[in-house]
């Protein structure tokens, strides 16, 4: 399977809140395996806000025909913009398993990094990845999803020889995001910017494979 450089987003339509009602919040919902995107038209048509983040890849069948398909980024994952009284709506919702939280209380993603995703990912090639946290850090000061810190590695299926690998840990997924050099910062072990400028010095420093990037999830 091959990642294409499109990404798409499957996200449902705004539902309306009464004055007074709670704030919505972004939650990770947990689904049946590959049953993310008829959780995504079931919440649709319950004008649920929802948002499952896709990309293409292309597939050779066993009878040699080739296909391109949308596949989820974050297998098992869908996310929902919800006030916490409406996660019964939620969990009433066909093939929807958990709302991932701290024991029986749904804990909320912070709604800017959530917004973000949703800015950045289509602009940026993007494919799943194994959860990874550890590495190089750098951050990415420029481009889509400017500010965010991650490990970085290179890759030779990359466009620009390096990727960033967004992970949400929450829910222990990441998703691999290519990535230009001269997009980088290098951090100290503090998290400080080391005045490295890409890429004559942070590219002899990357190792082989991709970037990664984590999120702290808001309590």
């Amino acid at each position: 399977m091959s990642a294409f450089p499109a990404v798409s987003l499957l996200t449902s339509i705004q539902p309306r809140f009464q004055a007074g009602e709670e704030q919505p919040r972004w939650f990770a919902v947990y689904t049946t395996p590959n049953h993310e995107k008829r959780v995504a038209a079931h919440f649709r048509s319950r004008e649920i806000e929802s948002y499952l983040p896709v990309y293409r890849a292309k597939r050779r069948w066993k009878n040699g025909c080739n296909a391109l398909l949308e596949l989820p980024l974050f297998p098992g994952y869908i996310f929902v913009h919800i006030a916490a009284h409406a996660r019964v709506r939620v969990l009433q919702v066909p093939s929807v398993l958990w709302i991932v939280g701290n024991g029986r209380l749904p804990v909320p993603l912070c709604d800017d990094e959530i917004e973000s995703l949703r800015a950045g990912l289509g602009a940026r090639t993007a494919q799943p990845h194994p959860y990874l946290t550890q590495g190089c850090r750098a951050r990415i000061r420029c481009g889509p999803l400017t500010g965010w810190e991650g490990v970085v590695l290179r890759t030779k299926g990359a466009a620009h020889g390096l990727r960033v690998v967004l992970s949400l840990e929450a829910i222990r997924q990441s998703v691999a995001v290519e990535v230009a050099a001269e997009e980088l910062e290098l951090l100290g072990s503090a998290g400080k910017a080391t005045g490295l400028n890409p890429p004559d010095s942070v590219l002899p420093n990357f190792r082989s494979d991709v970037t990664a990037l984590s999120f702290p999830v808001t309590p």
